[in-house]
């Protein structure tokens, strides 16, 4: 073995020699050296500049690649033990193959995406394989991805598969072997665009001198294809993902942003004879194309899964009549089976007269005498697993190795072979190869997978030249899973030529000029219009908290006691405490504190849930600051007592709440969803601020002082009035005056401009409502002032928030005009 170049010091974690890493590979075939020792030609520009680099300034890299995934708010969902939300596992080298090793693999992956198309639409069209033996019907009928209503043999399907992934995984020659086709709804891909931004972030330099194939024009010519299937020019191209309690609901965000498709759920669809559409605030549109992110037994639950509340009835009647192109077809998650898997080398020499260029990892299924022979006599040395994916003795709906069983289960799965074989499958393991990481300062080698990608242009395959790599933390293989810890890898195609920088933005000759609003689903309005509510509240309750912290230092105890009952009325987390003299001032504001920041994370936390369902629609900068204010607010006080750090913590939440709307007024356009934002937002406001006014207008120079504070404004009742604050002044200003953004009227009048502003689809009672407020406001006079109307206006505000769902996001749950 040759050592390596000088530019590789041992502070990376590359030794002098190669025994180190190399034992750490524990024989399997390696990435980063050839069978000599020596780095691999595609390696070695990579090695050369992170030895150049230094260890201290890498890890600062890597650093900046890790705070932009977890500032982006890229995560995964994990289930089962340990369930709930993890940053995204990032390893911080690439997977590197050369542009001479891809050519063959995109090859052969364009060939089984054809083979498996052409099968899929024989299973769902004329059914030969069955009707002429090649296949047992068990095949279809024992799978629960059989659609069996999308069967018809007089109708033509050519493509029931537009995008489709393969999970491949090389052998100790270094042979690359299919492990299973994702052919229901292949994730992965958005993942893999938010690991090449990381990692250009990370490494700008050398990822712009390497010759790395881009993603982004895969991406433009699966787009322009999804655009060709329109039957209708003004219809939408939907994603329909489950929802935010996904796995990967974040690549579903980030690709019907990236890609400028419809992000939808169940709930936002509906099917009018035969067609689909999206409920929107302007009614019913048409959606000729959906990317379907949801399993196919979930879609319809008139025809398939009746549970399903993630589905849309009639999906499948209008995917059969053609009023719905579905990427891909309801049922084509059939060609995911293990029981597939098996036929599938017979299946191909028969479609193509030659074994398929990538072979499929051995596969044995239980149907047939030969094949239960050989489970049976290799029992201890094959994976075990379920054929469709029902719960095995000992195995789950995994794979175990037969030596690794209990007694019992091997007996029963054994016995249940004898019985009914359909159930199983065998496999024969695979050791894999291995790939470097950066760990703890260190380089090591680990094993990995590589899930490739494919999507139906038009006319042709097209391979994406890279793709999402999962690597184990140990040289445990069953590990290669980010469900049981393992990481993500960016996957860098090096060409051997220039290669030019691709987009999505159009062609200056195909680029067009529109400034008609968008589609704006229902859900996402109804959405948009509690982010705001939510936002607006949390900046009351820390006004709040901020004024009730600072008047238990001055023991102005009346003053804190009405702040507390308002902050209790207001459906805070629990009751504030009572300032009792016996109690000690330090223990009541601690309690305060407690109670307080409860609250305050608690609202921060309902806006960022209220963000997550529509995260297409928000920029990183505006998601970056909500996950920011729920960080701050989630943060422990390190000292309950010390007055400066809660001070700090309540101004900093101040400062983030102000970054957000000045976010949502200056980067938002002026459509719809900022018009339902900035409602929410004035409603909330008005609503806050006719309470305060109720509660605290008095002769009381305190409270009207307090009043200023709270409603932000003592600046501008300064700049007006050179006396103290008095009861009639500060109503005028905090009620009455339009001019002033923080009164009453002020919220009103911007109310009004938005629901006349908005489609009227249904009722307009809302907007009816706020004009006859807006000017009963604009006619009162302070001076000779109803202590009423506070009360009565933020019952009306209240009333408006129900009529503003009810006449412009509710028409169209019911459905709306087409």
């Amino acid at each position: 073995m040759s050592p390596l170049p000088a530019s590789c010091p041992e502070e990376l974690g590359l030794p002098a020699t190669l025994a180190a890493y190399r034992s750490g590979g524990q024989g399997a075939w390696d990435g980063l050296f050839d069978g000599d020792g020596r780095i691999r030609p595609v390696w070695r520009p990579f090695i050369d500049h992170i030895g150049q680099i230094g260890a201290p300034a890498l890890q600062a890299r890597f650093a900046r690649a890790d705070a932009h995934l977890a500032s982006s708010g890229v995560v995964h969902r994990v289930y089962g033990d340990g369930a709930g939300v993890r940053p995204w596992p990032l390893s911080h080298m690439p997977v590197m193959i050369s542009a001479s090793e891809w050519s063959d693999l995109a090859a052969g992956v364009i060939e089984r995406a054809e083979v498996l198309n052409a099968l899929l639409a024989d299973a769902y069209g004329a059914g030969r394989l069955v009707t002429e033996g090649v296949i047992p019907a068990a095949l279809y009928a024992g799978s629960p991805e059989w659609a069996r209503p999308m069967v018809d043999p007089k109708a033509s399907n050519a493509q029931p598969l537009r995008f489709y992934a393969v999970d491949l995984a090389r052998g100790p020659d270094g042979q690359w072997w299919v492990m299973s086709d994702r052919t229901q709804a292949p994730s992965g891909a958005g993942y893999a665009l938010e690991n090449r931004l990381a990692m250009a972030r990370a490494l700008p330099d050398l990822y712009r001198t390497m010759q790395i194939d881009r993603l982004a024009g895969f991406f433009q010519n699966f787009r322009s294809h999804l655009v060709s299937l329109k039957r209708n020019p003004d219809a939408r191209i939907g994603l329909m993902s489950p929802g935010p309690l996904n796995e990967t609901y974040f690549e579903h965000a980030y690709l019907a942003n990236y890609l400028g498709l419809v992000l939808v759920e169940g709930e936002d669809l509906v099917v009018r004879d035969g067609a689909l559409f999206i409920r929107t605030v302007a009614g019913l549109q048409p959606c000729d194309v959906m990317w379907r992110r949801v399993d196919s037994d979930f879609t319809d639950p008139l025809e398939l899964n009746t549970r399903s509340r993630l589905g849309v009835p009639g999906l499948t009647e209008a995917a059969r009549q053609g009023g719905v192109t579905l990427a891909n077809a309801i049922g084509s998650g059939l060609a995911e089976s293990r029981a597939w898997m098996a036929m599938m080398p017979a299946l191909a020499a028969m479609h193509l007269g030659r074994p398929l260029r990538l072979p499929t990892q051995a596969t044995w299924w239980g149907i047939d005498d030969s094949a239960r022979a050989t489970i049976r006599s290799r029992f201890d040395g094959l994976l075990i697993g379920s054929a469709f994916g029902a719960v095995l003795p000992g195995v789950g709906t995994g794979f175990a190795l037969g030596a690794s069983l209990k007694a019992e289960d091997r007996a029963a799965l054994l016995a249940r072979l004898d019985h009914r074989g359909i159930d199983i499958v065998a496999q024969e393991p695979l050791r894999l190869a291995t790939t470097p990481i950066f760990d703890k300062g260190e380089i090591k080698p680990r094993p990995f997978v590589l899930r490739v990608f494919a999507a139906f242009t038009g006319s042709a395959w097209q391979v994406m030249p890279g793709g999402f790599a999962r690597v184990s933390d140990s040289h445990d293989v069953n590990a290669v899973s980010l469900q049981r810890g393992g990481r993500s890898a960016d996957v860098w195609v090096v060409s051997d030529q220039a290669v030019k920088p691709t987009s999505l933005l159009r062609g200056a000759d195909a680029r067009r000029v529109r400034r008609s609003p968008g589609a704006l689903p229902s859900r996402a309005a109804d959405n948009l219009f509690w982010l705001g509510r939510y936002v607006e509240r949390t900046e009351f309750m820390v006004r709040l908290v901020r004024a009730a912290l600072a008047r238990t230092d001055r023991h102005e105890n009346d003053i804190y006691t009405a702040i507390a009952a308002t902050l209790t009325s207001w459906n805070a987390l629990s009751a504030f405490p009572p300032l009792q003299p016996p109690a000690p001032a330090d223990l009541a504001r601690m309690a305060l504190q407690n109670v307080a920041l409860q609250s305050v994370m608690v609202l921060s936390r309902a806006a960022l849930n209220a963000a997550s369902v529509i995260r297409d629609r928000f920029s990183p900068d505006a998601w970056r600051v909500l996950n920011e204010l729920v960080a701050l607010t989630e943060r422990p006080l390190r000292d309950p007592l010390a007055d400066v750090e809660a001070d700090d913590r309540l101004r900093d939440a101040l400062r983030l709440l102000a970054a957000f709307s000045g976010l949502a007024q200056e980067n938002m356009n002026r459509l719809n969803g900022w018009r339902f934002l900035d409602l929410g937002r004035r409603i909330e406001r008005g609503i806050g601020m006719a309470r305060l006014i109720e509660r605290f207008a008095s002769d009381d120079p305190w409270a009207c002082d307090l009043l200023l504070e709270l409603g932000d404004s003592t600046l501008t009742y300064r700049l007006r009035y050179v006396d103290m604050p008095e009861r009639i002044s500060v109503t005028d200003l905090l009620m009455l005056d339009p001019a002033n953004p923080r009164s009453v009227a002020f919220q009103m009048e911007r109310i009004a401009e938005h629901l006349a502003a908005l489609p009227q689809t249904g009722p307009h009672a809302a907007g009816v409502l706020a004009q006859e407020w807006q000017t009963r406001l604009a006619k009162a006079d302070a001076r000779v002032f109803d202590h009423a109307l506070p009360g009565d206006c933020a019952a009306a505000l209240l009333r408006l928030s129900d009529l503003t769902i009810a006449d412009h996001v509710r028409p169209s749950k019911a459905g709306g005009q087409v």
